[in-house]
């Protein structure tokens, strides 16, 4: 089986990350920090996961808007790095909402990181954007990310974290992407002339992130996108050939969105490709799937028996 190339190294010492949320994209970033030393605490909303994370070494804590952290000090204590990777729900941040003022109070934290997306970006046309680029957030998912950056950044102002935000693409990886969908015979290739979207391999976010670790930016926006933005329907076809099978047949976008819902729909709305000379130039960065073509590749070999 072949190898994928090896992750950036975090600081050699190691710390106490708390993660608000550990989601697919956290627990990618967490679990190298665990297996080398590192004390990770996180939170989550299910009990069953919370046991299964506890018994492989995590520490667990229950929050959501309905549940903050009982003694949120005493959770945070010690907390060298803080990463949120919870989404913002129709009220807000909940975490900022519930606990700003804890994470404000903490001493001696280094690193601070929040995951948003390039949603904020909005629609573009499929003109490039870049971290210069001001938001301008179209559906009201986006704008609630936008709102939570906001938030985020005033702890900065205000308190002196020091926050990163990233801004990941579309993100796919082990047990979610175009090999699985192609298989599970539900794929439909939807086709939108001039309509891209841009990507990241999970492995890669983690990437990004152990790499800001050990050169922390504060005040700083990453866009963690590959460097390929491509069109749905071609991606579909790649993972087809891949898997030895014809791609399915194409769908016009007109005749597709009467079927969508409007989660899709807003997607499919926006059209934009997503720059990423940021994470090379500052962090030093060096994509392991530069593209899609790459990341299946490598996710092909975890199919096989």
């Amino acid at each position: 089986m072949s190898q994928a190339p090896s992750q950036p190294t975090s600081p050699a010492v190691p710390g106490r990350l708390f993660v608000f949320g550990l989601g697919y994209s956290a627990r990618a970033f967490a679990e190298p920090l665990l297996r080398q030393g590192w004390r990770v605490a996180a939170t989550t909303r299910d009990e069953d996961k919370a046991y299964r994370l506890s018994v492989a070494g995590y520490e667990m804590h229950f929050f959501d808007r309905g549940r903050p952290l009982p003694d949120a000090r005493a959770a945070l204590a010690g907390a060298t790095h803080i990463l949120s990777s919870v989404p913002p729900d129709e009220y807000g941040d909940a975490v900022i909402d519930h606990h700003a003022e804890d994470i404000a109070a903490l001493s001696g934290v280094s690193w601070a990181g929040y995951l948003s997306t390039t949603g904020v970006y909005g629609d573009r046309g499929g003109d490039w954007v870049d971290e210069e680029t001001l938001p301008r957030p179209s559906s009201q998912r986006s704008q609630r990310r936008a709102a939570a950056e906001r938030a985020w950044w005033d702890l900065h102002r205000v308190g002196g974290l020091p926050l990163q935000i990233f801004r990941l693409a579309g993100i796919y990886g082990p047990r979610r992407n175009a090999l699985l969908e192609r298989l599970s015979g539900k794929a439909r290739r939807i086709v939108k002339p001039g309509q891209l979207f841009s990507r990241i391999h999970v492995d890669d976010i983690a990437g990004v992130l152990t790499a800001s670790l050990a050169r922390p930016r504060p005040w700083r926006i990453y866009n963690v996108a590959d460097d390929e933005p491509a069109a749905p329907a071609e991606v579909l076809a790649y993972a087809s050939r891949l898997l030895g099978l014809d791609p399915p047949p194409e769908l016009p976008f007109e005749e597709a969105r009467l079927t969508m819902s409007p989660m899709q729909l807003s997607f499919w709305a926006e059209n934009r490709r997503v720059r990423n000379q940021r994470i090379k130039e500052e962090l030093g960065y060096r994509l392991l799937y530069p593209t899609y073509r790459e990341g299946l590749q490598a996710l092909l070999e975890t199919l096989r028996p």
